[in-house]
């Protein structure tokens, strides 16, 4: 009986220690919002208009240093275009900001949910994702690419499917040289 005790408690020593040396190292890197942006760009016939959105916060999740997860609250009241400046820039922002883009009075914050997330090579990852904007859900396919405590990520979004259809060819006719492009790029540069 004194040897089946000692042998159980051995027994369980070892896996105790064999398990607390096995588990995995998780992590959740908080976003340093003050130090990250998003960079957007946008296409017309004509051209194309680029500007800025501030990060309000973010996290990315992490399992034994490789991306396993995140998720970001993007700030939509600070559409800021940086490649026009005076009068045009007051308007393109407030146009951006209005009922027929973003709606930033109702809806004014987007999100982004990391809902898989497989890596592609050393420090590069596919994530798919859930991207909210004006209240309506679409999954998204994006790139993130990581070194040490920085991260970028690039998207492509294609704005009809949040219903902001302004000057989209997609859904009304004789736009011509009106017509703003349906997908709109984003490039994200994250410090955590």
């Amino acid at each position: 009986m004194k040897n089946t005790f000692k042998n159980l408690l051995a027994l369980a020593v070892v896996t105790l220690f064999t398990m607390s040396f096995t588990v995995a190292d998780k992590d959740k890197k908080e976003v340093k919002a003050d130090k990250s942006k998003v960079v957007w760009k946008g296409y017309k016939v004509t051209g194309s208009h680029e500007g800025t959105i501030g990060i309000k916060s973010g996290f990315l999740n992490f399992e034994s240093d490789k991306l396993t997860g995140g998720e970001f609250v993007v700030d939509m009241k600070t559409i800021n275009t940086t490649d026009l400046e005076g009068e045009y820039k007051g308007k393109l922002d407030g146009h951006l900001k209005s009922d027929d883009f973003f709606g930033v009075a109702n809806y004014p914050t987007a999100k982004l949910v990391f809902k898989k997330v497989k890596a592609t090579g050393k420090n590069a990852y596919s994530v798919t994702g859930d991207l909210t904007i004006k209240g309506k859900t679409n999954p998204v396919t994006l790139t993130v690419s990581i070194y040490g405590s920085k991260a970028t990520a690039t998207l492509k979004v294609d704005r009809t499917k949040y219903d902001v259809k302004y000057g989209s060819a997609s859904f009304f006719d004789n736009l011509k040289d009106k017509t703003i492009y349906d997908e709109f790029d984003l490039v994200v540069d994250l410090e955590f």
